[in-house]
């Protein structure tokens, strides 16, 4: 009886054991999208498909990028690998999590712009792109350095699962680049390939995540209380270049500003920074047709228990104008590539620039200005401290 019973349990633990192996092997299923016109769709008009170094692949026809589009299927996590060698200078990347609009996507990309520094910062970059704008310009933290080679194959594989995404280069062991946040507004889509590069042997594991969580990670300014997170903003209202908020009056200041930009009927809604304590106004707005300069403008309120001054630390993009109980206090700009631009590089981060903010006794309005022209935009501000004050 007791050998039944033991031959009856062995043959439980093989059924179960190998009905687990088929449950993880299905889970681990490799898919693999040949470069060819069954499984990529061209978006440019100057792709070719061809056999390169013996594996399917695509390329530029000519100089210029090319767009392709996986044909029928829907991304939402798991591992993402492919090859790509370089041709020429650029920024070859993918999109994922693509809506069918193709306005919104998650976004990787290299930089390659030749003799390659595996020190640089600025190789490897994730950017979200909302309603067609790629965040490249105030997503700096999500930037990394990697090895990258020249006139032979570079590995690529994304790890993604919920919020997170791991991003390996050349490098299968360790991470080059790792995002806690990602911070487009899809959860599921397309996939697309872009650049005057060659890619090959793309495969996709879905749901291979290999242990990364789903939810948000480590944001460095979530236990620091002297960022600004809780603001109220009005509509963008078009601002064409050579225009300016002030308007000349009688009396100190002898500027206001102009009610054509900012009177009492402005609506005012609520907004909140989000990862970063960034206030992301191109996520609130989308890429609106206004502009091609467009203003808007955004204020909090900050109680003082005496007159005092506090330095405030200000990432933006582009312009500012900043008031303090109505009366101007300062003004900047952020223009990428000009000789002025903020460090780093024109991009929108808390070091762009500093000045003091003069507060009174009781409530302070500090309104701010904010104007767009060039990709993403938005601030980030922060006190040098907290002492005597208070805020929401």
């Amino acid at each position: 009886m007791m050998k039944k019973v033991f031959l009856g349990l062995t043959l439980l633990l093989v059924v179960n054991l190998t009905h687990g192996q088929k449950k993880k092997q299905k889970k681990n299923k490799v898919i693999e999208f040949p470069m060819n016109e069954k499984h990529w769709d061209a978006v440019t008009d100057n792709v070719e498909f061809l056999n390169y170094k013996s594996v399917p692949a695509v390329q530029s026809a000519n100089e210029n990028d090319i767009g392709i589009m996986l044909r029928d299927f829907e991304f939402t996590d798991g591992t993402i690998e492919f090859d790509v060698e370089f041709k020429g200078s650029g920024f070859p990347g993918i999109d994922f999590r693509v809506d069918k609009d193709t306005l919104n996507s998650e976004k990787f990309y290299i930089r390659y712009f030749g003799t390659p520094d595996n020190l640089r910062r600025t190789a490897l970059q994730y950017a979200a792109v909302l309603d067609g704008v790629n965040m490249w310009d105030v997503t700096d933290e999500y930037q990394a350095a990697a090895t990258i080679y020249e006139e032979k194959w570079n590995h690529v594989k994304l790890v993604i699962h919920g919020r997170q995404m791991k991003v390996y280069v050349n490098d299968t062991q360790r991470a080059a680049l790792h995002v806690p946040a990602l911070e487009g507004i899809t959860k599921s889509g397309g996939i697309s390939l872009t650049g005057n590069v060659i890619y090959a042997s793309f495969i996709v594991r879905p749901n291979v995540t290999e242990g990364l969580p789903s939810e948000e990670g480590y944001d460095p300014t979530y236990s620091d209380s002297r960022y600004l997170r809780n603001w109220e903003v009005t509509q963008p209202l078009d601002f064409p270049f050579g225009k300016d908020v002030f308007m000349g009056i009688q009396s100190n200041p002898g500027v206001a500003i102009d009610p054509a930009y900012l009177d009492s009927t402005a609506i005012w809604k609520p907004i909140k920074a989000g990862h970063r304590a960034f206030v992301n106004l191109t996520k609130e707005y989308g890429g609106s047709d206004i502009g091609p300069r467009k203003l808007a403008w955004i204020k909090t309120v900050i109680s003082s228990e005496r007159d005092q001054e506090k330095r405030v630390d200000l990432g933006f993009s582009d312009e500012v104008w900043v008031f303090i109980n109505g009366q101007p206090l300062h003004t900047d700009r952020n223009y990428y590539g000009s000789p002025s631009m903020k460090s780093p590089r024109g991009r929108c981060t808390i070091e762009n620039t500093s000045f003091q903010l003069p507060l009174q006794k009781g409530e302070n309005e500090i309104l701010i200005g904010l104007t767009n022209y060039f990709y993403g935009w938005g601030i980030i501000a922060r006190l040098e401290n907290t002492d005597g004050l208070k805020f929401n």
